[in-house]
């Protein structure tokens, strides 16, 4: 194996080098920083720990040396913004929290560190996760390293484009009505969403509470798998988080068999995703995957998702509902951005919220306030409430008859940036994600080659039962053994 230059390796070959003693992780980690260090342009991280990294894998080495096996150790990743960091600025992307340091780290980040991985920044990401381009945050939009001129997809973007342009070999994200899926989807990479549930959410910058889950981003399903079975499981701090065991991912992967390894594997193909306003490339592309994983012995089968288009009005009042409540925390007082000049407590709230939250967080606060204030609560949210309750039941009635869903992650490929200046152009974007993420079901995006008519990536969604993740994994991981599309590299590199 070649390892003249580190960061082009996933997770799993940096693993083994640093176990063979063939690399250490402090050549790994200057080898990452010096990338990072050159792709200032993609906007991807917000704030670069370099000293720390580099004190932390010496401290990895010593405990290797020492005979310390833990599964991480030494491996160098990136946290969405998105989740407190002690001894980092956790902003949201948001002007409203600049500078602002946590006393306490979120859970994954502090399971991650316990595990032996060093984070080397926070990556950029849309404000509070309110996006689906990347172009929201308050520290300017990131790029997407196939093509600088596009958008990586959000609200995950600064971790995708972290992770396709090798800065990092994985980076968290958090996945609230797609934005981990679909900026893995546009940036070429692999992605998945968790059971609601399955992370802690503890520690994670709240956005909508009912549908905000922890994920990871990484080269390889493998890579995704070995650092999901370690930031999983319960947390007595988050009274979402379920009591579930969680198994060794990886090892259920290794086992699969060489030989058809998806037999008997009954997977469903909504036939309202391939109906109009899906993209012929796109469409192609996942019809290329969905071929390639009948060869690897799964069948595939029709089936209807009969609510799919109510999604994205049900969505956008359930999430800004949630939004309007949550960021109310952020007034000036406690902590936070406060405006300079007010004159009294009013003036000062109305002039601190107007200051430090961008146009698209407003919009959101103003419609979930809308939609919960008196005469409208009836009307508006529980009606939204009921929609998502009749959206799990046909997954519920899909799955009694396939053990997976596959489709489209997005319509399109990556679009330029400013192309869809219009909300709602970017509210569409999310038409095949929000369904499975108002469900609470784990999902995942693969890479599913590029489109032939842009040479952008495309990715193929999966969505399984709760807590089907280890079925999730197992089929990408099938299909990227039998496949290239994971190892294709942005043309920038």
């Amino acid at each position: 194996m070649s390892f003249s230059d580190p960061t082009l390796l996933g997770l799993r070959e940096q693993r083994e080098l640093l176990a063979r003693g063939a690399l250490s992780s402090v050549e790994l980690v200057q080898a990452q920083l010096r990338r990072i260090d050159a792709a200032t342009e993609l906007n991807a991280f917000v704030h670069v720990a370099a000293d720390a990294a580099l004190a932390a894998a010496a401290a990895a080495d010593a405990a290797r040396a020492a005979g310390d096996a833990r599964p991480l150790l030494g491996l160098p990743l990136a946290h969405k913004d998105v989740f407190v960091t002690r001894d980092m600025p956790a902003t949201a992307g948001s002007k409203m929290l600049a500078g602002y340091m946590s006393p306490f780290d979120a859970t994954i980040v502090r399971r991650l560190a316990d595990a032996g991985a060093i984070s080397v920044g926070k990556t950029n990401m849309d404000e509070f996760a309110m996006g689906s381009s990347n172009e929201n945050s308050a520290w300017g939009p990131v790029a997407n390293p196939w093509d600088r001129t596009t958008v990586p997809g959000g609200s995950s973007g600064g971790s995708a484009a972290a992770v396709a342009a090798r800065l990092v070999p994985a980076a968290t994200g958090s996945d609230t009505g797609g934005s981990i899926r679909q900026p893995a989807a546009m940036c070429g990479i692999t992605g998945i969403k968790p059971t609601y549930g399955l992370c802690s959410r503890f520690g994670m910058i709240a956005f909508a509470s009912s549908l905000d889950q922890a994920g990871v981003m990484a080269r390889s399903a493998w890579d995704c798998a070995l650092l999901l079975q370690d930031m999983a499981g319960h947390d007595a701090q988050d009274s979402t988080s379920v009591a579930q065991p969680v198994p060794r991912y990886t090892d259920a992967l290794d086992a699969l068999p060489a030989q058809r390894p998806l037999e008997g594997l009954r997977i469903g193909l909504p036939r309202e995703w391939f109906a109009d306003g899906l993209a012929d490339e796109v469409a192609h592309a996942v019809r290329g995957a969905l071929a390639e994983l009948e060869r690897l012995g799964a069948t595939l089968l029709d089936i209807a998702l009969p609510r799919t288009e109510l999604a994205i009005p049900a969505y956008y009042i359930v999430a800004p509902a949630e939004a309007s409540s949550n960021l109310s925390r952020y007034d000036g007082v406690r902590y936070g951005h406060r405006a300079a000049a007010y004159a009294d407590l009013a003036e000062m709230y109305a002039a601190t919220r107007a200051e430090g939250f961008g146009a698209e967080v407003k919009r959101r606060i103003l419609i979930g306030t809308y939609v919960l204030s008196h005469g409208y609560y009836d009307a508006y949210y529980l009606q939204a409430q009921k929609i998502r309750r009749l959206i799990a039941d046909d997954f519920a009635a899909a799955f009694a008859g396939c053990d997976l869903i596959a489709g489209p992650v997005s319509p399109t490929v990556a679009w330029a940036r400013g192309a869809k200046a219009d909300p709602l152009a970017n509210y569409l974007a999310d038409i095949y994600t929000l369904p499975g993420s108002l469900a609470g079901l784990p999902g995942l995006s693969t890479p599913a080659g590029l489109g032939r008519d842009s040479g952008l990536p495309v990715g193929l969604q999966l969505l399984a039962p709760h807590f089907g993740e280890a079925r999730l994994l197992g089929a990408a991981h099938a299909l990227q053994c039998a496949t290239d599309w994971h190892r294709l590299v942005p043309p920038t590199l």
